[in-house]
């Protein structure tokens, strides 16, 4: 097996290049040849200037060492002298939030405190190529900001950045460019907007309806079971919806059990992968059997674009039985009845029609 085969690529400095694929790919495998850690089998990758990668939490870290002691270390794995580490020393620090224990061993911190330390080196002591694989999932959501606003940051400065992750939107936004990956091979190299859309679309390409045969191949458990999944527009019943439909997502269950709480669950999706809303619903019967939710989404709520389902089947309240992502898809196009003149992209994952009124005050 090889887990890269036939990639051939180049990067001009100051570009910031998105690696997407399924897990498996070979993206990681990409990185640790860009940043010098695994030698190609065959061929060559030249790399010009110094390179910071973070690719795995905690990388070069001696779990014996203080926060303190490895951020000197590491700054001198990287190439970086005392003195260039001792003029960024209170930037990393800040930024890396773990002041309070930066004389302690890191082997007492938690991963979040790793993976925070470990990036405050590698961004801020100044690499012409900065690498980082889909590391920052473990950091909560105010750090993953200030990560990708010091890339972006980065990149503006004219340096490169190498940004492995499944956060479609955090590609689009930080990358000019994107590489998908499959099988070890390059299936499409382009602007990241354009790579990102055509990638998202080969996962939801299942279409609008979803069903299983028999009990024993549905998904779920000894308490339910999730038979079939559809959604489709309530005018037309096309899983094409005009933004004024109302769109139906019909989800038929088995419940094995009587008198239990069980439930679905349904999380709605964009186009990048970012969740617009969710909902559920549960129910409690004396008596075993098949049972149809159906969930009605109302027109004029989502913006235009593909949207995908990733459903769930509860025991309880939040007991997960099953969960499918990207079970079904559909697609939701403006006809342009309400935009009056205005023909360009409207921003957002939602799209309201709000009431609005004007009224003369003299």
């Amino acid at each position: 097996m090889w887990a890269l085969r036939n990639v051939s690529f180049d990067m001009p400095t100051g570009q910031s290049l998105g690696i997407i694929g399924h897990n498996g790919a070979g993206k990681s495998t990409l990185l640790k040849i860009a940043s010098r850690i695994t030698p190609p089998t065959e061929g060559v990758m030249r790399v010009r200037g110094r390179v910071g990668s973070l690719l795995e939490v905690g990388t070069g870290f001696h779990p014996e060492l203080t926060g303190r002691e490895n951020v000197y270390l590491n700054a001198a794995v990287l190439g970086m002298t005392k003195r260039d580490v001792r003029r960024r020393f209170d930037e990393i620090v800040e930024f890396a939030g773990v002041s309070r224990f930066l004389d302690t061993p890191i082997k007492r911190y938690s991963s979040g405190m790793y993976v925070r330390l470990a990036f405050a080196v590698a961004a801020h002591l100044e690499p012409e190529v900065l690498v980082v694989d889909e590391v920052l999932s473990v950091g909560d959501h105010e750090f993953q900001k200030k990560c990708l606003g010091k890339m972006s940051s980065v990149a503006t400065e004219g340096r490169t950045v190498i940004f492995v992750s499944h956060n479609m939107a955090a590609v689009t936004t930080l990358c000019s460019r994107a590489l998908l990956l499959k099988g070890g091979a390059i299936v499409d190299d382009g602007p990241s907007a354009k790579v990102v859309r055509s990638y998202v679309d080969s996962l939801t390409r299942g279409g609008a309806e979803r069903s299983w045969d028999s009990r024993e191949q549905a998904p779920g458990g000894d308490t339910i079971r999730l038979m079939r999944v559809c959604a489709r527009s309530a005018r037309t019943g096309s899983h094409d919806v005009d933004i004024s439909d109302d769109v139906l997502v019909d989800i038929d269950s088995w419940c094995a059990v009587g008198g239990q709480k069980t439930g679905v669950s349904v999380h709605v999706k964009d186009e990048m992968g970012v969740v617009a809303f969710v909902g559920g619903s549960w129910w409690e019967d004396g008596t075993p059997g098949v049972f149809r939710t159906t969930c009605t989404i109302p027109g004029d709520l989502l913006n235009d674009g593909r949207y995908s389902l990733r459903v769930y089947a509860l025991k309880g309240i939040s007991s997960i039985e099953a969960c499918v992502d990207d079970a079904v898809s559909f697609m939701v196009h403006d006809s342009g009845g309400s935009r009056s003149e205005y023909l360009g992209n409207m921003m957002g994952v939602v799209r309201p029609k709000l009431d609005w009124r004007t009224e003369r005050l003299d």
